[in-house]
Formats: C-alpha cells, sequence, structure tokens
C-alpha cells in the first residue's frame, strides 16, 4: 500500500461495510429504501403488489431466521412489523407519489418509530441475555456451594472425632490447579488453637484416606481465632516437573521461584536480607536445586553470583566452562559472559572471594552514605546499578561445623559475611548433607539462615526436622519420598511440602546464553574494594584448573598426530617412567601383599595362566580409587610418616604440585581409611594426627 492511500485511508471517518446495522442505521437503510424503490416504482409504473409481496418475503423470512436463533417473541414482531409497515408505505407511495409532503413526512415517523422499536428490542435482548447468563451462574455456584457444604460438613465432623474440636467453617476455597482446596475455620471459644488441628495432620490425612504423598496441613488464619487447613487431594509432587522454559527477569527484591508447593503454585525465596540454608542427604537431588536456585539468580538483573564449592567446583562448572570456552553464543552472535560472576573450587581461591566480599561490604557502608541518606534508609538500594552478591557455598554448612585449623579459616570469613554485609546487600546460601545437631549449632546459621529447605528423597538419618523448622508440626520425612522433593519454609511462608524442578543440562546452556546481557556489573565501589582479586578472576592461570578437569572423547580426538587434545590414560602406559611417589605405592603394596598373604593382581599375571597362584585374599577388586597415582602417594606419605603420624594439610601440601589435590580430597580418603581400620586417628582438634596401622601397637 502506498503513503499516499495510506493517508487518504486515515483522514475521515472509517466506516465497517461489514459490522451489523443498529437501530438509527437500520431505520435509515429500511426508510431510504423504500423510498428508493417507491420513486423508481413510481417512474416506471412499477405494479404496486410486488412491495407488498417483498415486505410478505422478507417479514417471513426474519421470523424463521428469528426462532432458529432463539429470538424473543417481541424481536420477532418488531422485526416483521417494520417490514410489513415498510412494505404498505411503499404501495401506497407508489400510488399516491412518493414527493409530496405527505408521503415524505410519513416515511420519517416510519423511520422514527422503526429505530426506536428496534432500540427497545435490542435492550431487552440484552437484558434476556444477562438474565439467562446469571440463572446459569446460579445454577454453577448452587452446584459449587453444595460442594462446598458437603466439604464442610465433613471435615467439620473429621476435625471433631480426630482433634476433639468442634470448629467453624466459614469458607472453602477449590485451588485452581484442581489440587485440592483450602478451608478457613473459626476455632471454639476456651483457648484452642491451630497449633493442635496441625499437630494431628497425619491423623486427618489418615482419616480422609488421602492418596500417599497428599496432605492435610494447618496454618495461622487471619487472626489467632481462625485456622486454614490445606488439603491435597493429587499428589503434584510425584511426577517429574523440569525448570519452567519463561527465562523472563527477575528481582531479588521481588522474590526467586524455588519450586512449586503441593496446590503446583510456586514458591519465592526473598532473599534480600535473609541467608538460606539447603540440606540434603546425597540422592536427594541438592545438586539439582543448586543448579536451579543458580538459574534463578541467573535470570535476577540485580544479582550477581559467586560460588564456592571446594569439590572441585563442580556446583559452577556448568554454569562457566560454555562460556569461558566459546561453545555458545547469544541469540544475536554475541560471546557469552558466564552464567555466574566469580567460581571458587580451591581453598586459596575461596578465602580470596571470602575476602573480597568482606572488603566490598565494609566499602560500601563507607561509600554510599549520601545513597542511603538519600533514600532515608539503612538497606542498601540494591538495583541493576548497585547488585547484590549472593555467595552460593556447597557444603557450606559443614564448613562451619568443621574443627580443621584451615577450614575454620574459611568459616571465620563466612559468618564475617553472614554477620556484617546483611545491609550493604551480600547474602549467603549454604547447603549441608542433613539436618544434624553439628550443622544447625550454630547460632548465626539459625538466627540469619531463615529461609530453610530440607530435601529428604525418604531419607530419615541425619534428617531431624524438628531442628530445621523448629515450631512446625506435621512434618515426616516419608510424606516426601521423591527425589527432589521436601520442606521448605521462609519468613513468609510456613515449612511444607514442596518440590524443586528438574533442570536439565542444556537448559543451564539456554539460561546462561538468554541472560548473559542481563547480568549486571559490578558497582565502582565495589570493585574498587574487591581489587585485582576480583578484576583478574577469569585470567587463564586462575581457571587453568577447571579446563584440567575436562577430557575430551578419545574417539573424536582433534586431529593432531600425537593424539594432543584426547584423553590420555597414563596411569595405564607402561612406557612413562615411575614417579618416586608410584615407586613408594607399589613397594607399599608388596610389602602388604608379602605380609597378609594377598593374592597377585590379575592383571599382573604372567602369560602362563594355569600356573598355581598363591592361596589368599585377593584385594585387587578394591584398588579401584586407590589405584590413582595421587591416593597411593597419599597412603605411602601415611606409611612413611612412622609412629608420629601426619595430617591432613601436611599430605595435601605434599601432594599438591605433583597432583593438585587439595585438602578436602584428604580429609575424604583419611575418613574412608579410618572406616576400613587402614588408618588410626590420634588426638582431636587441631592436634589430630593419622598413623597408619602398621606403626600401631596393635599390630
Amino acid at each position: 500500500m502506498s503513503t499516499a492511500t495510506a493517508k487518504q485511508q486515515g483522514s475521515g471517518p472509517v466506516l465497517d461495510w461489514a459490522a451489523g446495522h443498529g437501530p438509527v442505521t437500520g431505520a435509515l437503510s429500511a426508510t431510504t429504501g423504500a423510498f428508493a424503490i417507491a420513486t423508481a416504482g413510481a417512474a416506471t409504473a412499477m405494479p404496486p403488489g410486488w412491495a407488498i409481496a417483498v415486505g410478505a418475503a422478507g417479514a417471513l423470512g426474519h421470523t424463521v431466521v428469528g426462532l432458529r436463533v432463539r429470538n424473543a417473541g417481541r424481536t420477532l414482531a418488531t422485526r416483521a412489523a417494520s417490514w410489513l409497515v415498510g412494505a404498505g408505505w411503499t404501495t401506497w407511495a407508489m400510488t399516491n407519489g412518493p414527493l409530496t409532503w405527505a408521503a415524505l413526512g410519513s416515511l420519517a415517523t416510519i423511520g422514527v418509530g422503526i429505530g426506536a422499536a428496534a432500540r427497545s428490542a435490542a435492550l431487552y435482548e440484552e437484558a434476556r441475555e444477562d438474565e439467562a447468563f446469571a440463572v446459569e451462574q446460579r445454577q454453577v455456584s448452587a452446584e459449587l456451594s453444595a460442594e462446598r457444604r458437603a466439604i464442610a460438613a465433613e471435615w467439620v465432623d473429621r476435625i471433631q472425632r480426630v482433634c476433639s474440636i468442634t470448629v467453624r467453617v466459614l469458607g472453602v476455597e477449590m485451588w485452581d490447579t484442581g489440587a485440592g482446596f483450602s478451608i478457613d475455620a473459626e476455632l471454639p471459644a476456651g483457648g484452642a488453637t491451630w497449633n493442635r488441628i496441625a499437630s494431628e495432620s497425619p491423623r486427618l490425612s489418615a482419616d480422609a484416606r488421602l492418596p500417599h504423598g497428599c496432605t492435610a496441613t494447618a496454618s495461622p488464619g487471619i487472626d489467632q481465632g481462625r485456622v486454614i487447613i490445606d488439603v491435597t487431594t493429587v499428589n503434584v509432587l510425584e511426577e517429574e516437573r523440569t525448570y519452567p522454559a519463561d527465562y523472563s527477569t527477575l528481582s531479588v527484591l521481588t522474590g526467586i521461584p524455588w519450586g512449586y508447593r503441593t496446590n503446583a503454585s510456586q514458591i519465592l525465596a526473598y532473599l534480600r536480607e535473609q541467608c538460606a540454608l539447603i540440606v540434603g542427604p546425597t540422592g536427594s537431588g541438592k545438586t539439582n536445586m543448586v543448579h536451579a536456585i543458580l538459574a534463578g539468580f541467573a535470570r535476577a538483573d540485580d544479582v550477581l553470583t559467586w560460588v564456592i564449592d571446594l569439590n572441585a567446583g563442580s556446583a559452577g562448572l556448568p554454569w562457566v566452562l560454555p562460556a569461558l570456552n566459546g561453545e555458545i553464543d547469544t541469540p544475536e552472535g554475541k560471546p557469552v559472559r558466564p552464567g555466574i560472576d566469580w567460581l571458587a573450587g580451591t581453598f586459596d581461591e575461596a578465602l580470596t572471594m571470602l575476602d573480597a566480599a568482606v572488603r566490598v561490604a565494609k566499602q560500601r557502608k563507607m561509600g554510599y552514605q549520601d545513597v542511603l541518606s538519600k533514600a532515608n534508609t539503612d538497606l542498601l538500594p540494591i538495583s541493576s546499578r548497585i547488585p547484590q552478591i549472593m555467595i552460593v557455598i556447597d557444603e557450606g554448612a559443614e564448613i562451619l561445623a568443621s574443627s580443621d585449623r584451615e577450614i575454620r579459616k574459611l568459616a571465620e570469613k563466612i559468618l564475617e559475611v553472614i554477620r556484617i554485609a546483611r545491609a550493604m546487600g551480600v547474602r549467603t546460601v549454604l547447603t549441608a548433607l542433613g539436618a544434624t545437631g553439628s550443622v544447625l549449632s550454630n547460632l548465626m546459621i539459625r538466627r540469619e539462615a531463615k529461609v530453610r529447605v530440607a530435601l529428604t528423597g525418604g531419607e530419615t538419618e541425619g534428617m531431624d526436622l524438628s531442628k530445621m523448622f523448629p515450631g512446625a508440626r506435621g512434618l515426616r520425612v516419608d510424606q516426601a519420598p521423591h527425589k527432589g522433593a521436601g520442606f521448605m519454609g521462609t519468613p513468609e511462608s510456613s515449612a511444607a511440602l514442596f518440590k524443586a524442578w528438574r533442570i536439565l543440562p542444556n537448559q543451564i546452556r539456554e539460561i546462561t546464553a538468554a541472560t548473559s546481557d542481563r547480568h549486571p556489573m559490578l558497582d565502582d565501589v565495589s570493585a574498587k574494594a574487591a581489587g585485582p582479586a576480583y578484576a583478574r578472576r577469569w585470567d587463564t592461570d586462575r581457571t587453568t584448573w577447571m579446563r584440567n578437569q575436562t577430557a575430551t572423547d578419545p574417539a573424536a580426538g582433534d586431529g593432531s598426530p600425537d593424539g594432543a587434545g584426547t584423553l590420555r590414560l597414563s596411569a595405564l602406559n607402561s612406557a612413562q617412567p615411575e614417579s618416586p611417589e608410584e615407586e613408594l605405592a607399589r613397594r607399599f603394596r608388596e610389602e602388604i601383599d608379602a605380609q597378609f598373604a594377598t593374592a597377585s593382581d590379575p592383571r599382573t599375571t604372567g602369560e602362563d595362566d594355569g600356573a598355581d597362584r598363591p592361596a589368599g585374599l585377593n584385594l585387587s577388586a578394591l584398588r579401584g580409587e586407590q589405584d590413582s597415582p595421587a591416593q597411593q602417594a597419599a597412603l605411602a606419605a601415611l606409611l612413611a610418616a612412622g609412629t608420629e603420624g601426619t595430617g591432613a594439610s601436611a599430605i595435601a601440601r605434599a601432594l599438591a604440585d605433583a597432583y593438585g589435590t587439595t585438602r578436602q580430597t584428604v580429609v575424604g580418603w583419611l575418613k574412608t581409611w579410618m572406616q576400613d581400620g587402614t588408618a588410626v586417628r590420634i588426638g582431636e582438634g587441631t592436634k589430630a594426627r593419622y598413623v597408619h596401622r602398621t606403626h600401631t601397637s596393635d599390630n
């Protein structure tokens, strides 16, 4: 369409020729049509009876159509009369002349009458439709009210039978998701509280014959004399739901979704002032939930995420490596920033990060006094210009409970961040393997980590829900047997069942790419305080450890003749020279074989497979992890320490240059050796030493 045509069509009134007639346009159409036919008929000597025949046919046709669409009798009569009156005037005007004042005046009167009658009929039809709709709604409401009355009567009787309390139901709300309903009830006079009903949740659920995974939970009502009872009738936690594909912008000020309740509604975590604690045993879906939390932080435009994971940084690597390696691009083809702002996978890097966080908090207190004064608040206004820093520490609760001297340094820094940085927008999310007294014994954690999650996965050991959610009633581990399911409580929402979304690796890449341009930059005041340690966090020498953990598929290769870029199993390559550590480990195994008459390793058997083999216990099947050079060297160092023994830190320092082994890894090995009797622990706390069992008095 040309511009001139568009301008021409854009000027003047716009007529919709496809629209139906109203009272005014209908009357004008009828009168002008009758006048035109009468004028043409008089000029051409048309027989007047034709007009009567056409009018009768029109009246009959509209009556048939009106009956089919179930119009009111008034509407049918009005339309038929309009046709007949118009046809009568046309017949008269053709006979006596349409251009007389009598003909024109009578036509105008007929037009006004037709318009008024049409308007009256239209109003009547609208009123009739409204009344029909109201009747239908009243029927639906009556049916729903009957269902609600039945539910109310049933639960009044059930609460009386189970809890010995007579309540009065004030309302029953059916959930939009169809997964259950809520009952608003008034407690009887005499001091009855909602806790009494909450404590009987398992018995109420059993009495109602609810499906497994469905509960009847009570919570405070609008006042202390009211109670809200949420009854789940469909177990939505049983099915696995992937993380929502909506990657729209979030904010820490309006809440970050962490999962969904039993009524299928999202539950939000408000972390502007609160820290969070997530516990879950192995296999409960804790790592998956950490990724879902990182996804929510990545979607926020006022959050920068720092991650500490001393287990080789595994929690943050999927959010970092695809971007650092250039494997993904934004929809516009631009380079992608990592999904998190900083990743620490070693003790030194974690300590550097926490030191930077402390400096940022202190510098913000000094550098933003004018901002706080203008906003008339003691809480730093968080925005994309001054983002909040969320530090996610995997197994951070265990760090706080550790008695190791070096790990205590990290613990002290974590507690300092929690203690001083609330107002300045630096908060933490800690994870733990269980809800035990050692994890929850720290007063700072109990006071500041008000957002709490317990992923149970049906595990009962180390899941003391009464310590995790003090004051909550009726929470049982067997209510959440599914992976990723558990209990979540916030200051805004009482502890109750929930489930975390399943987030897939491809979604992590999608979210990283979709939110790359959304990540804020650290404000100048904070960046200056963080210093070079923050500015160079992605330098090659600081991220080499990330890339060293990845191995290329050997089948793919990289096209180089020497096989560079493929997985090299040097431990199985006989041509490789034996290191001193490997020699010491080999000699140790030979000593063990000689002393305890263990069988030879089948992999070292000679060509004569039929030769007699020495009798004894074959331990070769247990060498899977201890066949790694790092662990062999650690065991050799323990043996070489003699009766004086050694500590985890000393072993880690000895292996750091050759293998990059961290202290946390060595601690895990020592615990395993203590359990199987290989090592003996002497002393407690910072004076603890580990001695190989061959050097103890028992041998």
